[in-house]
């Protein structure tokens, strides 16, 4: 080198490297001369900017970028040729060849399309991670407005008792049999709205009629233990109900309806004279304003009608002290909601926003009816509950998308409920949820996911009947923290797991940490060919209610356990989704064997718990019943026939076979102060029929159908719902009639052993439903529930409503 054989002088020296250097820094890659690549991301379908979309050289992730809120994108990069990766949540992953010169910018605009173009109503985003449905490592369902809005529903649990798999009685969602009845207390099934638990604190028990039915984008219901996922009130599984923002276009949508109950057939009869009718009207507006940066969505809803069952009408020696009148037997209810998001203009991927919920109402509600025949449809005297409610939530929150799958959310619920009961029932609610998020996609680990988080649940009662504490004011606090991680290996391996560790503190006295994991695997097989299986474990801290509940509805008592233990459990499933077409039908039919078990079970038991009988003669009463064990099979077929451009048929059906057995037939778990004698109280001393081990109040066979056909504007539709004879009960209820049969006429009597004898044959509940479009914006539909006017019950005492007429107008621009 002429640098070693020459001297220079040190000055000239240290000039020609500094310049050396220079020049090898003007032709690296960091001070080459760069081109640029733009463009546009939006919906194919829809033609809305997609905002938040991923784009990046398909080999060197350290490179890319994400749309804007205008779904604009701008990504500078050395000269060369690439292959760009365009990605988002619900949509195919798109990729473009594209050749980047030096000082130069190439537009390129990108339609990104959903997963099945010819089936939508399979995208979903569910769970943690946002993919696909034939993704999934668990069994899911996931309904569209399109049936909510065909039934008229007035609640949500209308449509979603048409999911396989899945049964709403009397409010309590009940999913593979994970338990009896509890009249929606201590629900073993989380709900969600947009992410937020619908559950309320003190008694974990879903409040149907705050969700806003008139807004929901889709519905999706997961199957099996979802602890890990979902928290500690999912023990056998999860309901995520999701809102929807408005479109580039505003909306406007109104809703009319009146109804009317038909006079039941014989023996029973209505309790009304006229008509038994009601009212109600819902609307939605939602809109983008402040140039496209910020969402509004505003709705609500009113209804006012009668209830179903009527006042009670004691025996002539029977004193009713309540005084209630059929006027007083109405649910009425008003609904106000908003959502209100807002993207920042000057910090990218920064967006913050607001929701609120609004809701007072009157209820009536009838724990038994007055007897089995005429008077099916009355209530029992004292076993009325009658109340005003007054119960709203609001909820703030913030997300930080930094680009390249990261991304920050923090969400957080203010709910509060004040109940004003009779019977001094009443309560008054307060829950602080809060919940921390952060995500992220590690390129560098071969796209691995992760997701983990922290949530705070605080919540305060305040209510008599939970004094059997020691006051009436209860506090219940649950920390958790929560990972989850899934990896994708090629395009048909994926594999997923996580763990969650549950704290509870309840009163500052009572304390329970627990630990649970998941597992979870899917295997592409073939062309739409799915194998999936999962394990997981499931826990559920027992609410304020069961473990304090203490009070009385006339002859009947509910009584306060306060040793209750936290039920635990795990389950494992294997599944098959098939995605086929045949001819002009596209569909998925979905296959699974599930296992369950659990330890500590919790059930809701009817029998003679006080020695003195003065609080109460008998009524029931959360217990640990100890080991069971659910098995069984779920089918489900969800598709759309397109026969041609103005004809399509809608199918969404399934059946579920499940054997729930008790591991523990002798365990004796309380002890039942029968007249007749002090028992122990194990299954096979309380149960009606306690040969086949079967638990409770449950059915090892439902089936569920639902069929549309809508040519041009003209659409018609039918379900059916099947459930099978109820296996088992408890005992002590036919051991309450003969108590109440023999008081010498001053107690009524409670009748139900000749119903369970002749009428416990199952039933099957037949819907119909017409649709008609008018002009563009205009429809009119006319429904009936219970079609064949069935007379049936499905748990203990409840009459099920009788057929109902319904008349709908909807209003759409």
């Amino acid at each position: 080198m002429i640098w070693s054989k020459h001297k220079m002088p040190g000055c000239k020296k240290h000039l020609w490297i500094c310049s050396g250097i220079f020049l090898m820094f003007l032709a690296s890659p960091s001070f080459a001369q760069k081109g640029e690549i733009m463009g546009m991301i939006t919906d194919k379908n829809t033609k809305e900017p997609l905002v938040g979309a991923n784009i990046y050289i398909k080999h060197n992730m350290t490179v890319g970028t994400v749309s804007d809120l205008n779904g604009h994108y701008v990504l500078r990069c050395k000269p060369g040729h690439y292959t760009f990766v365009y990605s988002y949540t619900g949509k195919k992953t798109a990729e473009k060849e594209i050749t980047v010169f030096a000082d130069s910018t190439i537009t390129v605009d990108v339609a990104m399309e959903i997963f099945s173009e010819q089936f939508k109503e399979v995208v979903i985003k569910a769970g943690k991670f946002d993919k696909k449905l034939e993704d999934q490592t668990v069994s899911m369902e996931v309904l569209k407005p399109r049936l909510i809005d065909s039934r008229n529903t007035t609640t949500i649990e209308t449509a979603l008792n048409m999911t396989p798999g899945l049964t709403i009685l009397d409010e309590e969602p009940q999913i593979r049999g994970g338990s009896g009845f509890t009249f929606g207390v201590g629900s073993k099934v989380a709900v969600f709205i947009d992410n937020l638990p619908l559950m309320s604190g003190d008694n974990g028990k879903p409040d149907w009629s705050l969700i806003p039915i008139e807004n929901i984008k889709q519905v999706e219901v997961v199957k099996g233990a979802s602890s890990v996922l979902s928290g500690s009130a999912a023990l056998s599984g999860a309901i995520y109900i999701r809102t929807a923002y408005p479109g580039l276009i505003p909306k406007t949508k109104v809703k009319v309806f009146t109804s009317m109950y038909d006079h039941p057939p014989a023996p029973a009869s209505g309790w009304w004279s006229g008509i038994n009718t009601g009212v109600g009207a819902s609307f939605l507006h939602a809109r983008k304003i402040n140039d496209g940066y910020t969402d509004l969505v505003i709705g609500g809803f009113v209804l006012k009608e009668k209830n179903y069952i009527g006042a009670p009408k004691p025996g002539p020696l029977v004193i009713d002290t309540t005084g209630i009148e059929d006027k007083d037997m109405v649910n009425d209810k008003a609904r106000f909601n908003f959502n209100f998001k807002h993207r920042a203009r000057q910090v990218k991927g920064l967006s913050y926003g607001i929701n609120g919920n609004f809701m007072y109402s009157k209820s009536s509600t009838a724990l038994a009816w007055l007897d089995d025949t005429t008077h099916f449809y009355r209530a029992y005297p004292g076993a009325v509950l009658l109340g005003t409610h007054l119960t709203w939530y609001l909820d703030p929150f913030v997300s930080y998308y930094t680009g390249m799958g990261s991304k920050h959310t923090f969400t957080n619920r203010i709910f509060v409920s004040d109940n004003d009961l009779i019977n001094d029932q009443s309560n008054k609610m307060f829950m602080l949820y809060n919940q921390y998020q952060y995500s992220k996609s590690f390129s560098n680990l071969g796209d691995l996911e992760f997701i983990g988080g922290a949530v705070s649940s605080f919540t305060s009662s305040n209510a008599n009947m939970y004094a059997a504490s020691g006051s009436p004011v209860n506090d219940l606090w649950n920390i958790s923290l929560f990972m989850e991680l899934e990896k994708k290996f090629g395009n048909a391996l994926t594999l997923s797991g996580g763990t969650r560790i549950e704290h509870f503190v309840l009163n500052d006295t009572i304390m329970d940490t627990k630990p649970i994991f998941r597992f979870g695997a899917n295997l592409k097989l073939g062309q739409e060919t799915y194998l999936r299986m999962s394990m997981g474990q499931g826990y559920r801290f027992p609410t304020i209610t069961e473990r304090y509940i203490r009070t009385n509805v006339g002859s009947f008592g509910v009584f306060n356990n306060p040793a209750l233990e936290p039920e635990t459990s795990w389950n494992a499933e294997i599944g098959v989704k098939q995605g086929f077409k045949l001819s002009r039908f596209y569909g998925y039919l979905d296959g699974a064997y599930f296992y369950q078990e659990y330890n500590n079970t919790i059930e809701y038991l009817f029998g003679f718990w006080d020695p003195t009988y003065t609080f109460a003669l008998a009524g029931f009463k959360f217990v640990n019943t100890g080991k069971s064990r659910i098995t069984g099979v779920d089918l489900s077929l969800n598709g759309i026939a397109k026969i041609n451009q103005n004809f399509n048929i809608y199918v969404l059906m399934g059946y579920t076979y499940m054997i729930p057995v008790t591991l523990q037939p002798d365990y004796v778990f309380a002890h039942d102060y029968n007249p007749g004698g002090s028992t122990g109280f194990s299954y096979n001393t309380t149960s009606v029929n306690p040969s086949g081990k079967i638990l409770k109040y449950r059915f090892k066979h439902t089936a569920k159908i639902d069929l549309e056909f809508d040519y041009k504007k003209f659409g018609i539709g039918g379900s059916m719902k099947y459930f099978s004879k109820t296996e088992n009960l408890d005992k002590a209820i036919f051991d309450f009639e003969d108590a109440t049969k023999s008081a010498g006429g001053t107690l009524q009597p409670v009748l139900y052993r000749k119903y369970y004898n002749n009428h416990n044959q199952g039933n099957t509940i037949l819907d119909a439903r017409i649709n008609c479009d008018i002009g563009e914006h205009h429809k009119v539909g006319f429904i009936v529930n219970n079609l064949l006017n069935r007379w049936y019950s499905l748990r203990p005492l409840k009459a099920e409503p009788m057929r109902k007429f319904m008349l709908q107008y909807r209003l759409e621009f």
